[in-house]
């Protein structure tokens, strides 16, 4: 009796614990079955944010909206939804197209006032007996500055609950965000501009004189070298002075900095030697318009001209896995070292001919705040120097980088 007690008492024992293990098995499968909706939501949610983040950080246009608006109303969860800018409608998706000029009106007292607010029924007058649209909430857009560009409007087709309400103003804050970014993109680009005109007219004044005083040298003893000089000359004003591009290819940029070379031999004679090593795989790789050649130029001008005798400078290019390294270097009379401790941009100012007017130098700081804005803070240049030992001047360069392509 006992031994059937206990077979009856393990038996019961089991049962209890497969129903505890299938009790726990089911809890854990909800736990993972609620996690898995959860991170789809947010999937969900990231991707279109992302579809409408694209078309804004373009700026608030036409074209911009019309791709936008849809992927805000699918985030805001709205009957319709409308963008504008501080005057007119760029684009709807959904219901309330026929409320287009009660929709701007709206807007324009959003964007002058830079406060959002909630339109009812009753300020939604409309003739159609079956218009669907109940309310209105109506969030400005705004830019860097503070100040409103336009308007978000998410149209409802009952009373705007509280949670539409809050969402419309929380994609508004988003959306606004996205195109102060655009903004402030459309600023670094004008000024990476404004920086290429600024060593353009830094290159013209210095340069241009000493090569035609170089070229006139030949005019009479060797015209036909004089002839060569004028069309390398021509050639290098013409790359330097394009109208276009921010960027541009180490290939081409070799290309300018030679006949660059071959005109400040002309002057130089064989005072001036020069060292090329490129590795062919980099020739392709992508970097900042007039990248090299102030470096170049700083080498000659303030390494190399007050060296008695000859000078040597070096260019090296070679292929590092995912970047490129770039050095510059001279042979020339140096630096003090303690120089480099305020910075390239006191480099820069530091190194100019006595005499000559600092506007004119063209300065290590550009080039250097310029790789730093593109490729980011770790890309600046390394800077190595001594009295008397010359300067060695080096660079990293992605062979890939967002946004990056020559011509562009």
């Amino acid at each position: 009796m006992g031994g059937n007690l206990s077979a009856v008492f393990a038996v019961v024992f089991l049962v209890s614990a497969l129903a505890a293990a299938l009790f726990a098995v089911g809890r854990l499968r909800a736990r993972r079955g609620i996690a898995t909706a959860t991170q789809r939501a947010t999937y969900e949610v990231l991707h279109t944010a992302g579809l409408a983040a694209e078309p804004l950080r373009a700026g608030l246009s036409a074209a911009g909206a019309a791709k936008a608006v849809r992927h805000l109303r699918a985030l805001v969860g709205a009957a319709g939804l409308a963008l504008t800018d501080r005057d007119e409608l760029l684009a709807l998706d959904g219901r309330g197209g026929h409320h287009g000029e009660q929709l701007v009106a709206a807007a324009r007292r959003a964007v002058t006032s830079a406060r959002s607010t909630v339109l009812g029924e009753s300020e939604l007058q409309c003739d159609r007996v079956d218009c669907p649209v109940r309310g209105v909430v109506v969030a400005p857009l705004t830019g860097a500055d503070g100040e409103a560009l336009g308007a978000l409007l998410a149209i409802a087709d009952g009373p705007p609950a509280p949670g539409l309400v809050q969402a419309t103003l929380e994609t508004a804050h988003w959306a606004g965000n996205q195109l102060a970014l655009a903004e402030l993109d459309s600023s670094r680009e004008r000024l990476a501009r404004a920086e290429i005109r600024a060593l353009r007219a830094q290159i013209s004044p210095h340069f241009i004189y000493n090569a035609l005083t170089a070229i006139g040298s030949f005019v009479r003893t060797d015209p036909e070298r004089a002839r060569e000089l004028i069309l390398e000359f021509a050639e290098f004003t013409r790359y330097s002075f394009r109208a276009h591009g921010e960027f541009t290819t180490l290939a081409e940029e070799l290309r300018s900095i030679d006949r660059y070379l071959i005109i400040e031999r002309a002057r130089f004679g064989d005072r001036l030697q020069v060292r090329l090593q490129i590795a062919p795989e980099v020739l392709p790789v992508t970097l900042p318009f007039l990248c090299l050649q102030p470096l170049v130029e700083n080498a000659v001008r303030h390494g190399l001209s007050r060296k008695p005798g000859t000078g040597m400078v070096s260019i090296e290019a070679r292929d590092a896995g995912a970047e490129c390294h770039i050095t510059v270097e001279d042979d020339g009379v140096g630096m003090d070292p303690a120089t480099l401790t305020t910075g390239i941009a006191e480099l820069a100012r530091s190194t100019g001919d006595p005499g000559e007017d600092s506007g004119q130098h063209v300065g290590l700081s550009n080039v250097d705040e310029r790789l730093r804005s593109v490729f980011g803070d770790g890309f600046g240049l390394v800077v190595e120097t001594g009295l008397g030992s010359g300067t060695r001047v080096s660079m990293r360069i992605p062979k890939f980088h967002p946004g990056v392509r020559a011509g562009s």
